[in-house]
């Protein structure tokens, strides 16, 4: 028979996956926005109405500062309310713990952990809101959006990881032209963001969550000098502890009360020192209170609910007071409207790409006309960008720079395209302005007047900031045409390896012409729910709800799968049973019974998703029967996998001295492990002491060590000799020089790769016992029990299932692994905190494959078991064929559990990117089908690793056993 040879199968392996990754990166980088933006800074002209279509950048910026200064103020008509300003971020701090949700105040113990913010809030000192920061949810983007008052791209979530310097106009810009000096404290964001800015700074990494108090005890031991001094016009203090403690220990932390009240005595400060008891020659200060964004009740961050966009914005040092609690409390507001008001607040103009509306409440301090004029130029500035990116934004029929004749004198009612229905609602503003305006002499009784002007400004403001927002550059047709053609070109590359091999191995098992009409009739039921199950994945995607709560499909494929097993195991125990063979039939009934059971309890550890994560789990009942139940899980279940994890080893492994020697280097990472979790671990907690660093750091090495020399030593070690070589064509009674060697081979390789399939699923368990949250030890334990159940149920079903089902089984189990640890499609439920276990220094490349370990735990765990399950496979049907050689003998090895994988995968990342084009104009596109999609892109990455980790461990193992065998069973000729 002539199939593809290995080196083929290889090749066009290789082309597939290259193929796809193209494809897959002519995709995300066509589809993905980059947010338009004009070139230059604000200058001068933004003082000035706009003319028709014109764009031009009049910057007056080779003025001196004192002059440029004096220009800004005599053009813009509104006095600076303030002469210097500072900005306290408190990195994570959700608005609802200081202004309360829902009409309702915060609950008693935050309002006790904030004592003196309260009281200015509650004496009209100080005016709060709800600022509603855009997703994705994590640091620098939002920092962006705070200081140039436009909304980043969806990409900047991995940005947030690698800032580089910010080139577009921005607040810190303006304030450095007009000659403001400037200081920053706390995270080193800020310096990435604008370098060379700051005359004095002290950066921390935002990165190493485990410290929660000398990240802002290296901010605040700075504080009491810099409010002494008066060589600054702008302070930047950027606390990141209570983020940490949110992402250590979730909202509820028993530190989250006192990080608030740590907080609070520096509002105190503050207020006290700088606004309070000013000196006069210091100026004027105001002190504005942010964070970048909110938390889940885990402490993470990242995607688009509630929680996590629910930022604040506190104003302190305002003019005007606010009459009653109420009113300073329940506002709400965008994040981007922070820039345009505090640029008019201290004279500058607003930041040229800003899309941002001015709060209206700030500005009570000005008369009538100053706060129209405010309006306007906020008006003048967003209607700059509309030109930019509004061809057709024509003045000819509309009144675009607010002068026009007595045919236009009319208010009109707007509607039609977005050019017209803008140019509309500008033009009534401007008229209703000038109106209002001209009626000087009766003014004081035209406040009705006054109140139709302010509305029809704020709705062209809210309408103009609203498209701008959602406003992307075009997507290229033809690049995401050609990166969705080369991913369906891979995925037909890859299906139809798959499907040689499958007819390939079908030949070989059944001895008779391959006949595929014959075959689909003759189909178990559970092959064809594995196809019935791909096609509901991809109908799934195209549902916002079922991309939410994708872990209820999984979970349910993977039960139904297993109950099919079971049937199937049942009929079989029946036919064993009559011959005899009850033994075999009770393991496969057991194994079945242990994925079932397993399932179901990981099923219902973590209410996972999106909407569901209130109801009650039982990670969550553990949680609330405290630290010291959970802690003792989580050392029972630590105990079990090593204990486990060795009688597997003992119980197959077929060198004694071998196995001790590799069982004793596994026993002492897992007594380490153990001795972390007991001397380390608090609860929710992990140090991040130098000792238990080093600790980890050990570890770390040790599995490293055991791990990589067990894979690369094993082969050259295992013991054969001339007579066993002898014995082996004995037993298969075959003359064939080649066929002895291969059945000596196969059998050494089995030998081989048990053992070291044992030690990468070992290592993988004790790495995730030390990295996983606590809560998820006993999950870890009970996903290496459906290891090993589901090894010891195939290994004895013979031909009783097509392999390709078996492999797809795997990866099912992962994937519902996968959502069982409390992963979900937000990346608010990204592990951040385990990231930062063993490394002594921030490094983001170390901290994002630690990241990344944690994240896929349960695919990684099941792609890389097929090192062990290939071991426990019975091919030896394979070599008793004439034609076999030792290199088809690895094709039929590897070649279903890594194709599979990449079968699958691929059907899903093409799938799923074809349902992202077609949402792309969907109201949920950036907070529900992008964070997914770039799971699906992870998950790509993952199952690349994991097979090529098990293919390149195959091929050494059979390169280095063939070459051994072939010495030695060239000395047994000499002899």
């Amino acid at each position: 028979m002539s199939g593809l040879s290995c080196t083929k199968l290889t090749l066009f392996t290789v082309a597939g996956v290259a193929i796809q990754l193209v494809g897959l990166s002519l995709f995300v980088f066509g589809f993905f926005p980059v947010k338009p933006t004009l070139p230059g800074h604000s200058g001068a002209e933004s003082f000035r109405a706009p003319t028709c279509n014109s764009i031009r950048n009049e910057s007056q910026s080779d003025l001196p500062p004192h002059h440029l200064r004096s220009l800004y103020k005599e053009l813009s008509g509104i006095p600076p309310a303030f002469d210097r300003l500072i900005l306290m971020v408190i990195d994570g701090l959700p608005a609802e713990f200081v202004l309360g949700k829902d009409g309702k105040p915060p609950s008693k113990d935050l309002v006790e952990a904030m004592p003196y913010t309260q009281s200015l809030l509650g004496n009209g000192m100080a005016i709060g809101y709800h600022a509603k920061a855009a997703p994705p949810t994590v640091t620098m983007p939002r920092l962006k959006a705070m200081v140039s008052g436009a909304i980043g791209g969806f990409l900047d979530v991995a940005l947030n990881f690698n800032t580089q310097a910010m080139v577009d106009d921005n607040l810190l810009g303006q304030f450095f032209k007009i000659g403001w000096k400037m200081v920053m404290l706390g995270d080193e964001t800020w310096l990435k963001l604008f370098p060379g800015l700051f005359m004095r700074h002290d950066g921390v990494s935002s990165f190493f969550v485990k410290d929660t108090v000398q990240v802002d005890q290296n901010v605040s031991r700075h504080l009491g000098h810099e409010l002494s001094r008066d060589d600054w016009d702008f302070l930047i203090l950027h606390y990141l502890g209570l983020d940490h403690v949110g992402h250590t220990g979730g909202r509820n932390s028993a530190l989250m009360a006192p990080k608030l009240t740590e907080m609070d005595e520096v509002v105190k400060m503050i207020h006290m020192t700088n606004i309070l008891n000013q000196k006069n020659d210091q100026g004027q200060t105001l002190l504005v209170v942010v964070s970048d964004h909110g938390m889940t009740e885990s402490g993470n961050h990242g995607g688009s609910s509630y929680e996590e966009t629910d930022s604040l914005a506190l104003f302190i040092g305002l003019k005007n007071d606010v009459s009653d609690y109420f009113s300073s409390t329940h506002n709400n507001v965008d994040q981007v409207d922070i820039a345009p008001t505090l640029a008019l607040l201290l004279g500058v103009p607003i930041p040229k790409n800003n899309v941002g509306v001015l709060i209206q409440e700030i500005f009570g301090y000005l008369s009538e006309d100053q706060q129209l004029k405010a309006l306007e130029l906020n008006s003048w500035q967003l209607l700059r960008l509309l030109q930019a990116q509004l061809p057709g934004l024509s003045c000819r029929n509309h009144l675009c720079d607010g002068s026009g004749g007595d045919q236009e004198s009319r208010i009109t009612k707007c509607y039609g395209s977005i050019e017209r229905m803008c140019c509309c609602l500008y033009t009534n503003a401007a008229l209703l302005k000038k109106s209002w305006l001209s009626k000087e002499v009766s003014r004081s009784d035209s406040r009705k007047d006054y109140t139709s002007t302010v509305a029809a400004y704020y709705e062209f403001l809210r309408t103009a900031s609203e498209w701008l927002s959602r406003r992307a550059t075009d997507k290229p047709v033809s690049l995401l045409t050609l990166g969705i053609a080369a991913m369906l070109l891979s995925c037909l590359i890859l299906l139809s390896l798959l499907f040689h091999i499958y007819k390939e191995v079908y030949t070989r098992e059944m001895q008779c012409p391959f006949d595929l009409k014959s075959i689909m009739q003759t189909w178990c039921l559970e092959e064809t729910f594995v196809l019935g199950v791909i096609l509901i994945l991809i109908v799934s995607m195209t549902s916002s709800s079922l991309v939410e709560e994708e872990q209820y499909i999984w979970h349910f494929m993977a039960s139904t799968l297993h109950l099919l097993l079971l049937r199937k195991a049942i009929q079989s125990c029946v036919h064993r049973f009559s011959r005899g063979q009850n033994k075999t039939s009770g393991l496969q009934m057991s194994s079945i019974c242990v994925l079932l059971i397993s399932g179901r309890i990981l099923r219902g550890w973590h209410q996972g998703g999106v909407n569901w994560t209130n109801l009650p789990d039982i990670s969550k009942w553990l949680e609330q029967a405290g630290n010291d139940n959970v802690k003792s899980v989580q050392l029972v279940a630590c105990v079990v996998v090593i204990a486990l994890s060795l009688y597997a080893l003992v119980l197959f492994g077929s060198n004694r001295n071998i196995v001790l020697v590799i069982g004793f280097s596994f026993l002492m990472s897992g007594l380490l492990v153990v001795q972390h979790i007991l001397k380390y671990q608090d609860g929710m907690f992990t140090s991040s002491s130098y000792s238990a660093t080093t600790l980890v750091q050990i570890i770390y090495a040790i599995l490293g060590v055991s791990t990589s020399g067990t894979v690369i030593a094993l082969p050259w070690l295992v013991p054969f000799s001339i007579s066993e070589t002898c014995s082996s064509h004995d037993v298969y009674m075959s003359s064939a020089p080649s066929e002895v060697q291969n059945k000596s081979l196969l059998m050494k390789l089995r030998e081989s790769l048990y053992v070291i399939g044992w030690a990468y699923i070992s290592c993988w368990c004790l790495l995730q016992l030390l990295l996983q949250q606590t809560i998820n030890s006993m999950p870890i334990y009970l996903l290496l029990m459906q290891t090993l159940a589901s090894m010891l149920y195939f290994s004895y079903s013979g031909l009783h299932h097509q392999q390709w089902v078996e492999v797809s089984a795997f990866y099912f189990l992962g994937m519902a692994g996968h959502f069982a640890l409390g992963n979900s499609n937000s990346l608010a439920t990204i592990d951040v905190a385990g990231a930062f276990i063993g490394i002594s220094s921030h490094s983001t490349v170390l901290s994002g494959i630690l990241m990344f370990i944690i994240t896929y735990a349960s695919p990684m765990l099941f792609i890389l078991s097929m090192v062990m399950y290939i071991s426990l496979k019975d091919t030896s049907y394979f070599v008793s064929l004439s034609d076999a050689d030792s290199r088809q003998l690895l094709k039929m090895m590897i070649g279903f559990p890594c194709l599979v994988p990449l079968g699958l995968n691929s059907i899903l990342l093409t799938a799923y990117t074809i349902v992202l084009l077609f949402m792309s104009n969907h109201l949920f596109v950036w907070s529900v089908f992008s964070p997914k999609y770039i799971y699906v892109c992870t998950t790509t990455i993952c199952v690349y690793i994991g097979v090529s980790v098990v293919a390149a461990t195959v091929t050494y193992a059979y390169l280095v056993l063939g070459l051994r065998i072939k010495k030695q069973y060239k000395l047994s000729h000499q002899q």
